[in-house]
């Protein structure tokens, strides 16, 4: 009896065992088809918020550079990137990184913080001003020389905050050419004296334009002012346009009229010499594979030929 008696106690004991075990495992899979409907709750709400949303992702991509200003000491550049917001929701700019270099060297590098926000289902062309200074990147790069054409290669991350997803960098970039400009070098050659008078001079003023640019340069207006023996003998403008080609040399006449009355002693100098000293001071404005550019102009010290009007062109050695 005492040994049935057992049996019967072993026998009660694993049956609880078992239905202990059987409740525990009813218990973990109610909760692990709990968990399964709500990740299947959540995998269909995202899915439906993405296709609410229309994602699609924005993008962006650079669509145009310019050069507004430039001249022998900056570089005012500004690239235009078109933003395109697909989604139902507006979408904010948080910051736009922006790098330039060349050859692998940084030449300048900027942030834009608070770029502004995308429409739904709108697009944005933000423009990027960047600054170059030219001493800076001289300074720096001593290899770069003032007339050259150097390649750039710009770096852009624009950060968005996308509801969601959180924040999202859009990376572009973008590969070209900027030219450090040097002024031309200019000599008045001669001064051919067309008419003479005390009241009244007219004369022309045969300059020589040397570019030492690697880029050509269509010369379309020049300003400036001339001194004969210390004498200012007014200003002078351009009769026409001319083309100078990189590395060349181009010629330009200039018109002008003076009262070499008003001269004083300078005024013997022009009658009897068949050369004066003179100095020339101005800017020239040009158009460039780059843009439109204004350039100074300027030489002291030279020494130039009058020529007067009965003088043969091929022969001006003759006496007056």
């Amino acid at each position: 009896m005492a040994s049935s008696d057992k049996l019967k106690v072993v026998d009660r004991d694993v049956k609880k065992k078992d239905h202990k075990d059987e409740k525990k495992g009813g218990f973990i899979g109610v909760l692990l088809g709990f968990i399964e409907k709500v990740m299947d709750f959540i995998r269909y709400i995202v899915v439906k918020i993405k296709g609410a949303i229309g994602f699609g992702m924005p993008t962006a991509k650079v669509t145009g550079f310019h050069i507004p200003s430039i001249n022998l000491k900056e570089a005012n550049l500004v690239f235009d990137v078109l933003v395109e917001n697909p989604t139902i929701i507006p979408i904010p700019l948080i910051d736009i990184n922006y790098l330039i270099e060349s050859g692998g060297r940084k030449l300048v590098s900027g942030l834009i913080p608070d770029a502004g926000t995308i429409h739904a289902h709108g697009k944005e062309t933000i423009k990027i001003p960047v600054n170059l200074i030219y001493d800076d990147i001289k300074s720096t790069h001593h290899d770069i020389r003032p007339g050259s054409i150097i390649p750039y290669r710009i770096k852009v991350d624009f950060i968005v905050d996308i509801p969601i997803f959180g924040r999202l960098t859009l990376p572009l970039e973008k590969t070209g050419e900027i030219p450090i400009p040097h002024k031309p070098d200019i000599d008045l050659e001669k001064i051919h004296l067309k008419r003479f008078s005390f009241e009244e001079t007219v004369a022309v003023l045969h300059l020589k334009l040397e570019n030492i640019n690697d880029f050509d340069l269509a010369l379309n207006g020049l300003d400036c002012e001339v001194w004969l023996s210390d004498e200012s003998i007014g200003g002078a403008e351009i009769a026409k346009s001319t083309k100078v080609d990189k590395k060349g040399i181009g010629y330009i006449d200039i018109p002008i009229t003076f009262r070499p009355k008003d001269f004083g002693s300078a005024i013997w100098d022009i009658i009897r010499s068949k050369s004066i000293h003179y100095a020339i001071k101005g800017h020239i404005n040009v158009d460039t594979p780059f843009g439109a550019m204004k350039l100074p102009i300027g030489k002291e010290g030279g020494t130039t030929r009058i020529k007067k009007n009965k003088d043969d062109d091929d022969d001006d050695d003759d006496e007056d």
